[in-house]
């Protein structure tokens, strides 16, 4: 194979570590029951396709190969370890499976192993803390820095988190399954947190030069597909209606530049309309049930902002009563800065600076970089130009995401014009 084929298979392996990584761990979790035999085995198998593939070609069906090379590297492993007749036992019964067995089909049904894997990660043995770390590290491939990032913790302490949530899963012998009907409403919180968390950091990245991860996006959709099919709850409907919403804007969040552009500076007519008419339907297939929660009122919220042609025609007074039905559901000073935001464009700036106030005064929001933008924003509209300075620069302290720096650096130069 000569040097530009080689590159091409060479971009060909990256590509399939970025897409199916994750889909291949978790295979390999089913296979091997451990999380560190299963990681480093999906290493080994990119690995040796790195080396093979440029000589032999890309198999016509790489994951399947890659499931079956990573499952013999941890054979190999395995018998370098064996000192019991445990040990020859667990390997007789991994040299049992057939690769393409192992793989499943192309085309996943409703017993995928990612879907498997997060139940798994939100097992009620694990601490609610641990369950969503352990599933952003492990089903999803975030960094542990990432993650720390999103709980606003040290990453060393979250570290420790996931080897505890490891070691619990493997000495209480948590079984890789979807859990019974019975047992999946009890379990259905957890997991759908989970995936609303890898969706925002698709959709709004805690960090770095890019201001979303698609690849993350789509796989918090994909998941939340999945488990509606599974669960049609009327939460489970109302966050895959939030997360396709949210979604219907994405081409619309960023300029050419890569720069985030605000809600009421969007050019809607860039917003996926096919995404916004399913979320819409799934809104209204949510409310039907009569028993929505948080997630079925803040798709609602998204779905009367899509269904407005400009921000001046959007019905705040709606949006304002169904923050007041969110905060009765789940009470949460993110919240309530949403809606003093949406006050403020009912009722005017100052009414809802007000209320940002009296939330920053409780120290509840003293870190979180939007609750300052906002204000900073209000006070701005208002003429306040030191305070509006003051709020931008706490944010711009706090942001860590590029996109927004650039944004509140952008504004704080507005300021000296």
């Amino acid at each position: 194979m000569n040097g530009s084929a080689a590159e091409t298979v060479r971009d060909r392996v990256d590509a399939l570590h970025r897409e199916e990584s994750r889909r291949i761990f978790a295979t390999l979790i089913g296979l091997l029951g451990d999380f560190d035999l299963a990681e480093d085995a999906m290493q080994e198998a990119f690995r040796a396709a790195m080396e093979q593939w440029p000589r032999s070609g890309v198999p016509a069906s790489p994951r399947p190969w890659l499931v079956s090379t990573g499952r013999f590297k941890a054979i190999d492993v395995l018998r370098r370890r064996a000192r019991s007749s445990s040990s020859l036992d667990k390997i007789a019964g991994l040299l049992t499976h057939e690769a393409g067995d192992a793989s499943g089909p192309e085309g996943e049904d409703i017993e995928d192993d990612r879907l498997r894997l997060i139940f798994t990660c939100c097992h009620p043995a694990l601490s609610p803390e641990a369950r969503v770390a352990l599933t952003l590290r492990e089903v999803c491939g975030l960094t542990t820095e990432a993650i720390a990032h999103a709980f606003i913790t040290n990453p060393t302490t979250l570290a420790q988190r996931i080897v505890r949530a490891k070691a619990k899963i493997r000495e209480a012998r948590i079984p890789y399954e979807v859990p019974s009907g019975e047992e999946l409403p009890e379990r259905l919180e957890a997991v759908l947190q989970v995936i609303y968390l890898v969706f925002n950091e698709g959709y709004s990245a805690s960090s770095g030069e890019s201001l979303t991860r698609p690849d993350l996006s789509g796989e918090a959709i994909r998941l939340g597909r999945l488990l509606v099919e599974l669960l049609p709850d009327p939460e489970a409907l109302g966050l895959l209606a939030l997360m396709l919403l949210h979604e219907s804007r994405r081409a619309a969040r960023v300029s050419p530049e890569g720069d985030l552009i605000l809600l009421e500076d969007q050019d809607r007519s860039l917003w996926d309309r096919a995404l916004i008419a399913e979320g819409t339907a799934l809104v209204e297939r949510a409310f039907s049930s009569r028993q929505f929660g948080p997630y079925a009122l803040q798709a609602a919220i998204a779905a009367v902002h899509s269904a407005a042609p400009t921000v001046e025609s959007t019905d705040w007074s709606q949006i304002v009563g169904l923050y007041d039905l969110l905060a009765q559901a789940a009470p949460s000073p993110v919240f309530e800065t949403s809606r003093a935001v949406a006050v403020a464009m009912r009722d005017g700036p100052a009414a809802g600076l007000a209320l940002i106030d009296a939330i920053l005064s409780r120290g509840d929001l003293a870190a979180y970089h939007l609750a300052h933008s906002a204000r900073a924003e209000l006070c701005r509209r208002l003429g306040r130009t030191a305070d509006a300075r003051t709020s931008y620069e706490r944010a711009l302290a706090l942001a860590q995401q590029e996109p927004e720096r650039r944004f509140l650096e952008r504004r704080l130069a507005d300021l000296s014009i």
